[in-house]
């Protein structure tokens, strides 16, 4: 009886479809998240039953627990399909066998089964912003936005992303250097200082809302801006119990805060020096009502201090 359902065995395994660059789509399992994300098979971690973490709560659990809905049903409609299919070749087979066994018979009997293939639950994959090679297992993956927890090994990429875009800068000011207009290369340079600032303050920002468990108050732990990076170092001490300065000198602290009021200066004032620089700044050339000047070697020394820097913050929150 039931042959060929019985032949499938007690388990039906099932290829879910990849997109056109070879990922597959996951979902967050934990209710308060539900986040969709990618991975790719066959990069990344390598052994059985690992588990995954989501990469933007951090949540980890067995890997199927992250299947999505649409692969859900999918899974179920090939399964049904294919149990159907054999139950119609049983049925078909009996049917055979009872019309020869009758043949001769006064009565004759035979089988009239008539079956549908079972619909197949297809779904296109969504479209994921931003793909990630994580530095660690190199497993390759999308997510929604930029920071994110690496879902095989579970590592947080913010060092990885401002590494990246700091190496942009550097790639901003070598170009300003080309330039045979002044004004334009002033204006580059100036340009690089607020993306190298605007980018520490993204990393900050992640990296404190990812670990932000481990602080006296996780809500607040998430609202710490860098853009005012002397608060920001209180912040962090205060709810961190980490000293963010601890790996560079205090005039090196000094000329990174000093950095960020000229950025301040660019964004709010038109890079016009005003009373509350003259005071924070610690610049010795700072006359109130001239403008700051800005030169490439002081953003390229300040790019490898937020290196330094950033790396620290990193190393004593994931601790």
């Amino acid at each position: 009886m039931m042959r060929n359902p019985r032949g499938m065995g007690n388990q039906i395994r099932i290829s879910l479809p990849t997109d056109e660059n070879g990922l597959i789509s996951r979902k967050c399992p934990n209710f308060y998240c539900g986040g969709v994300f990618k991975v790719k098979t066959g990069t990344g971690l390598k052994g059985s039953n690992l588990p995954c973490h989501c990469p933007y709560c951090g949540h980890k659990t067995d890997m199927g627990e992250f299947n999505t809905p649409e692969q859900i049903e999918y899974a179920k409609s090939v399964a049904i399909n294919q149990i159907t299919n054999a139950i119609k070749k049983d049925m078909e087979y009996w049917g055979k066998q009872l019309e020869r066994s009758t043949s001769n018979s006064f009565i004759k009997m035979s089988v009239d089964y008539k079956s549908h293939p079972h619909p197949i639950r297809y779904y296109q994959e969504k479209q994921i912003e931003t793909f990630v090679t994580c530095d660690v297992c190199t497993l390759e993956y999308a997510i929604f936005g930029v920071f994110a927890f690496c879902p095989d090994c579970g590592t947080h990429n913010s060092v990885q992303i401002l590494n990246k875009n700091l190496e942009l800068v550097v790639k901003e000011i070598a170009f300003a250097s080309t330039i045979e207009d002044a004004e334009l290369a002033k204006r580059l340079i100036e340009d690089a200082l607020e993306n190298a600032v605007s980018s520490f303050d993204g990393f900050g920002r992640a990296t404190c809302s990812a670990f932000a468990d481990k602080s006296s108050n996780a809500n607040e732990a998430k609202e710490i801006s860098f853009q005012n990076v002397a608060g920001a170092q209180s912040r962090v001490q205060l709810l961190f119990g980490v000293d963010i300065t601890n790996r560079i000198k205090t005039e090196q602290w000094d000329f990174v805060a000093r950095c960020f009021q000229k950025r301040h200066l660019l964004a709010h004032k038109m890079g016009v020096i005003d009373d509350e620089y003259v005071k924070k700044a610690k610049d010795p050339q700072a006359i109130e009502g001239r403008k700051i000047t800005i030169t490439e070697e002081e953003v390229l020394q300040l790019v490898g201090l937020l290196k330094i820097i950033g790396t620290n913050i990193f190393d004593n929150l994931k601790s």
